[in-house]
């Protein structure tokens, strides 16, 4: 099977087709120094099939080349970065400290 994955930035969101069918989304929401991952969904006809992994792989490939930093609210997502620790060094880490008394 042949995905294509690509940006969607009108819409915000990855876009994965198959055969020119659209098979497979991850909506974001983009900031200035990071991308945010809302949601993850994989059409019912294509799932099981290993594209909303490559969806994904191809995503975070895509925020790595803009040098970004991933906030993996979507749990497929976040699931996705757990099992494949090459994605970890893109997870947004806060940079303030909370100070408590």
């Amino acid at each position: 099977m042949d995905v294509t994955v690509t940006n969607a930035p009108e819409r915000r969101r990855y876009e994965a087709r198959v055969d020119g069918a659209l098979a497979a989304i991850a909506d974001y929401i983009p900031t200035d120094e990071l991308v945010a991952f809302t949601h993850t969904e994989v059409l019912p006809e294509f799932e099981g099939k290993g594209v909303g992994s490559v969806l994904v792989r191809h995503a975070l490939d895509d925020v790595r080349g803009q040098q970004l930093a991933v906030l993996a609210v979507c749990p497929f997502v976040s699931g996705y970065v757990q099992r494949h620790p090459e994605y970890a060094d893109l997870l947004y880490r806060s940079r303030t400290r909370a100070v408590v008394d």
